[in-house]
């Protein structure tokens, strides 16, 4: 099974998603897949943890999330736009590139045994970005977006903590 959420920022993406993965398992799996980039991402990251209790397994991975063992498990991977982020910097910002490389992490991740909950952000729906570097980088967003939801069971969007379901 896999559900896909997105939504804007703080729009109740992570907490829906941990509602969701606490309904299907006392035991789920967190996938963290940023990379700690300030003291201000430090500081997002912590608050992030605090969120979750003692019933939780935290997992961190930048980009292969096809190596973590999740057989038989409830995971949600919190977020594709940060693990987007790492394929795109270390492709030195080649869409093309970071688009195969994601897909391909992606099409292995999902034949796993196992429950996916995968959170992610609607980028195109805010403001334009400034730099090309950003405008590339909403496009990956939205077609890595598309390859996401056409194989989810379940697609959620969330708007101001209110969970709509789109498919």
């Amino acid at each position: 099974m896999i559900w896909y959420i997105t939504g804007g920022e703080r729009s109740g993406k992570s907490a829906y998603a941990q509602k969701l993965a606490l309904e299907h398992s006392s035991a789920p799996v967190y996938v963290a897949t940023s990379r700690i980039w300030d003291e201000d991402f430090k500081s997002r990251v912590k608050r992030h943890i605090s969120d979750r209790d003692e019933r939780w397994t935290t997992i961190e991975e930048e980009k292969y999330l096809s190596k973590i063992d999740l057989r038989g498990k409830v995971a949600v991977v919190d977020c594709v736009t940060l693990w987007l982020t790492n394929f795109y910097t270390d492709t030195k910002y080649d869409v093309q590139q970071s688009l195969k490389l994601a897909k391909e992490e992606f099409d292995v991740l999902v034949k796993t045994d196992c429950t996916l909950i995968i959170i992610s952000n609607e980028l195109g729906m805010g403001m334009h970005a400034d730099t090309e570097i950003g405008r590339k980088f909403t496009e990956l967003q939205g077609w890595m977006n598309q390859h996401i939801s056409a194989r989810a069971d379940k697609a959620i969007l969330m708007i101001s903590g209110i969970p709509v379901t789109i498919k």
